[in-house]
């Protein structure tokens, strides 16, 4: 249970001190959904207006039971939810899914009657109970009903798709209208956030209602809480909104998949976690991977303090590591070259004033945690690679990676450096750009003990590098007869072989007393290249 230890420890000291302009930590007892349409209204419950939103991430009130909602019954959400739910004259209108919304009306009533109740709830339960959400949607050419006078699932009109059924997803080829996630904007007196998800107040008030709810006690094994409220559903919608995969997944108390030897009907011996420490180890999770993961795929790894102190990336090349750039792409420079001696002491000097900065902001004990999620099924995933390091040992490795790896390195024109290759570009080099996402994955997680480790690189992996480097043929040219895409993998191959044999101790300058054939011949290849 150790990474949802450091995952709690994470949200407890970054909550309230995200960077300006950053995303926020995501308060409990909520989640996050993407929202198709927007309803406007007054503080007493009448409608104003509504406008579609296209699929943008909404942080909305949940329950225990909504927030990793399945199965044919799903639990309602308590403010904003599908026009299934919040739509009182769904079935009027000839919906074919079943509606939720005495379900919905009934926890909304009971927040609004607590003394946690909030205005813009209350106007929301106000507006619901009219039994008109669907006509006015009509009304406002936001759903769209057929002849019949009932919605419709496909659109055969000549005219242009409307925008809403662009949005959601095909099932069979229709697309259900009451699958639209509605959320609200209230418009209140004396208060300019109109917006329900972005009001503090409102997120509070549901945080202490919700919490009012809980019953069930035990001690959580996180925080060694011997009477806290435990949780028997944990959060989904890890790695983006609509993720359905769960970290952890349970059981019910019927169909077992396992029997252990515990002694309660609960089945809390098994693994006892408290709800606030759930919500906010995988709410720290969603916000660690929103800022700074790496993506293959399905395939997450974040690395990150615990502390909340800025951490070089693994993923990234050493010209990236050294000027601070963030995303894919290199900017346009160059890292200085001297003319004669070995051209990897400016490199080396340039990588150790990188690493120092990171040393000046993060303590040698601190905590690192580098981890790794995928998913073989859309409801499971899996933790597939774990490490927990102390700042320098961290450090340490991702500056033995790139000085031990490095050469010459040409990425194009405007980016030649020298320093050691990312993952995705070996990736690259070694199978070429039209790989799988599957194989890219697998690769790239070969490749991780590597850099966190300290592990050798896979042979496979540099012999197939090596492979396609030689078969300089293969490769085109472009109109000026230069092979960038050859120049690219070359710089790579030369790395990762150099890295792989450092008992042999290659420099980046010419080794006048280095008399094996195979450099000699080297040698003698390198003044052909240039003859």
């Amino acid at each position: 249970m150790s990474w949802i230890q450091k995952l709690y420890e994470t949200y407890e000291q970054c909550k309230g001190y995200e960077p300006p302009g950053a995303a926020r930590l995501m308060p409990i007892s909520h989640t996050p959904q993407q929202a198709h349409i927007e309803i406007t209204l007054d503080a007493d419950g009448n409608f104003k207006g509504a406008r579609i939103v296209q699929k943008e991430e909404t942080i909305i009130p949940a329950t225990e039971q909504s927030a990793g909602r399945v199965g044919i019954k799903p639990p309602p959400h308590p403010l904003c939810d599908k026009v299934q739910y919040c739509a009182n004259d769904y079935l009027a209108f000839g919906g074919k899914k079943p509606s939720f919304f005495k379900e919905y009306e009934r926890l909304l009533s009971e927040w609004c009657d607590s003394e946690f109740g909030h205005i813009k709830a209350k106007a929301v339960l106000a507006y619901v109970r009219k039994r008109s959400l669907v006509s006015d949607l009509v009304k406002e050419k936001i759903l769209h009903l057929g002849t019949d006078g009932k919605l419709l699932t496909r659109w055969d009109g000549e005219a242009e798709t409307p925008d809403i059924f662009r949005l959601l997803t095909a099932k069979d080829g229709e697309r259900e209208q009451g699958d639209a996630f509605i959320r609200w904007h209230v418009r209140e007196n004396g208060n300019p956030c109109t917006a329900v998800w972005d009001d503090p107040s409102l997120q509070n008030a549901w945080g202490l209602f919700d919490a009012s709810t809980k019953e069930l006690k035990g001690m959580c094994m996180v925080t060694g809480d011997t009477i806290a409220s435990l949780t028997l559903n944990h959060p989904k919608r890890i790695r983006h909104p609509g993720d359905g995969a769960k970290l952890i997944s349970a059981n019910d108390s019927t169909g077992y998949t396992f029997r252990g030897r515990f002694t309660d009907d609960t089945g809390q011996q098994a693994c006892g976690v408290s709800y606030a420490v759930t919500q906010k180890a995988h709410n720290a999770l969603r916000w660690l991977i929103g800022r700074q993961a790496y993506r293959s795929g399905d395939l997450v790894i974040v690395t990150w303090s615990t502390a909340g102190k800025p951490v070089p990336n693994p993923f990234k090349d050493s010209l990236s590591l050294i000027l601070g750039i963030e995303g894919p792409t290199h900017k346009s420079t160059e890292i200085e070259q001297p003319d004669v001696g070995d051209i990897g002491q400016a490199f080396a000097i340039r990588l150790r004033k990188a690493i120092a900065g990171y040393s000046a902001k993060l303590n040698p004990t601190d905590d690192v945690v580098v981890m790794g999620l995928d998913s073989a099924t859309p409801g499971r995933m899996a933790i597939t690679f774990y490490r927990e390091l102390k700042g320098s040992d961290f450090l340490d490795r991702v500056q033995n990676w790139h000085e031990q790896y490095a050469w010459l390195q040409n990425f194009g024109k405007d980016s030649k450096f020298i320093g050691a290759p990312a993952p995705r570009d070996i990736t690259e080099a070694a199978y070429g750009r039209r790989l799988d996402d599957s194989l890219r994955k697998s690769t790239v997680e070969r490749m991780l003990p590597c850099i966190i480790d300290g592990q050798a690189p896979p042979r496979d992996l540099v012999e197939s590098v090596i492979r396609r480097t030689s078969n300089r043929v293969s490769f085109e040219k472009d109109k000026n007869g230069r092979q960038w895409e050859w120049e690219k993998i070359l710089g790579i191959a030369c790395g990762l072989f150099k890295g792989s044999y450092k008992e042999r101790g290659y420099q980046m300058t010419l080794e006048n007393d280095r008399t094996s054939r195979d450099y000699l011949y080297g040698r003698l290849l390198s003044i052909a290249e240039h003859i």
